[in-house]
């Protein structure tokens, strides 16, 4: 089973590396990191490198394809048309397609999504109407074989829910035994649609330093920040 997660500069770690902690214990799997090119990949934070052995010209067909989001990185891999004619194509080849926080949105870009249900990160959840999605504040929405989960940590249970129907019950429960995977956090305020206000607000003012850091490291261009206002 042929997975490929593709990776770019500024990528949140968790949506990557949660998803192939899961998928990488599945019988069978065969896991490809690919970028545009081959070489080093920076995730968001600037302080964790990876070695991406695979680029989008040596790659171009997988059973599973997923792609993981960003706070703001996504938005320069919109403007790349190679990567998005990339994306078209491993589509045409896989059984399911999938994304994790703003991946949703790359996909969309690339016109998979039009007419579906998708979910993305809480943040940035309503650009999904500008492609004719209609968002869904739900921790993960199949639709057909598009499957989208919402921000960063939902790759997980996402991962999950995918290898449940490739594998089954017994062998999802030994790979969730095997990460041991058992959530059980401080504060219920995971969920946005339980977070108060105040909480909300103090997030946002993560997530716009942030963004602001990321439109610095990744010199992404200027009309990008209308579209940060928008997620405002």
């Amino acid at each position: 089973m042929k997975i490929i997660i593709y990776l770019y500069n500024g990528i949140t770690m968790l949506d990557a590396v949660g998803p192939y902690e899961v998928l990488r214990n599945m019988s069978g799997a065969e896991l490809y990191f690919v970028a545009e090119k081959k070489g080093k990949i920076t995730t968001d934070s600037g302080l964790i490198d990876i070695d991406v052995k695979y680029s989008i010209n040596e790659i171009k067909d997988a059973d599973i394809l997923l792609i993981p989001g960003s706070t703001i990185a996504f938005l320069k891999e919109m403007e790349k048309e190679n990567v998005l004619e990339w994306i078209r194509g491993v589509d045409e080849t896989t059984k399911w397609t999938t994304s994790v926080c703003t991946g949703s949105i790359l996909l969309a870009s690339a016109g998979l999504l039009e007419g579906l249900k998708a979910t993305s990160h809480w943040k940035a959840i309503t650009l999904l109407r500008k492609y004719g999605i209609i968002p869904t504040r739900e921790r993960i929405v199949e639709q057909g074989k598009y499957i989208t989960a919402a921000g960063v940590s939902a790759g997980i249970d996402m991962s999950l829910y995918l290898a449940n129907k490739l594998v089954g019950e017994d062998e999802t429960k030994a790979i969730q035994l095997t990460i041991e995977y058992d959530p059980q956090p401080l504060y219920d305020s995971g969920d946005y649609s339980k977070t108060s206000e105040k909480i909300i607000k103090i997030s946002e003012k993560k997530l716009t330093k942030d963004a602001v850091k990321g439109l610095g490291l990744l010199g992404v261009v200027k009309r990008t920040k209308n579209i940060i206002r928008m997620m405002k």
